[in-house]
């Protein structure tokens, strides 16, 4: 991948809704790690209530690289009484719901054999018990298989 770019990606409800997540950056926490981080940027939501998308590669003094997927979706307090004199303060994060993919791989590992322990663990993660084609490009499938994060 040679830039950073945006993620479309559909949610799991019954009629699925696209969601796009803006680019926001790519930072080399240490020398060792990079994290690039995306935002769904939308005008009607504050931003701290703005589900959040990042990645890491890092390479630990083992030789072993660790790379980790991490969707942060914030869940906003519901208003239940009405403000005083109209006023409503603006509702508050009550919780996040997180989902974190980690994977650890060898230095001598091949593309070809991180591509197939990945896919088969999305396989069974989304309770998939048929052949499918293994999903090649995008910025997770390049961090897990090829060990390469956005620029």
């Amino acid at each position: 991948m040679a830039n950073i770019s945006n993620i479309t990606v559909f949610d799991g409800q019954a009629t699925p809704v696209s969601h796009t997540f803006v680019a926001e950056s790519v930072t080399r926490v240490t020398p060792s790690k990079i994290t690039a981080t995306w935002r769904e940027s939308s005008a009607a939501t504050p931003v701290v209530a703005q589900p959040r998308l990042s990645i890491a590669l890092e390479k630990l003094k083992s030789g072993i690289f660790r790379v980790e997927r991490k969707l942060e979706q914030p869940i906003l307090e519901q208003a239940t009484t009405t403000g005083v004199d109209g006023y409503y303060a603006p509702p508050k994060v009550a919780h996040v719901l997180t989902d974190v993919r980690y994977s650890f791989y060898h230095e001598r590992s091949t593309e070809v054999q991180r591509r197939l322990v990945r896919q088969m663990g999305t396989n069974i993660d989304n309770g998939v018990s048929t052949s499918v084609a293994p999903v090649l490009t995008g910025p997770v499938a390049e961090l897990f298989d090829q060990l390469i994060t956005p620029t």
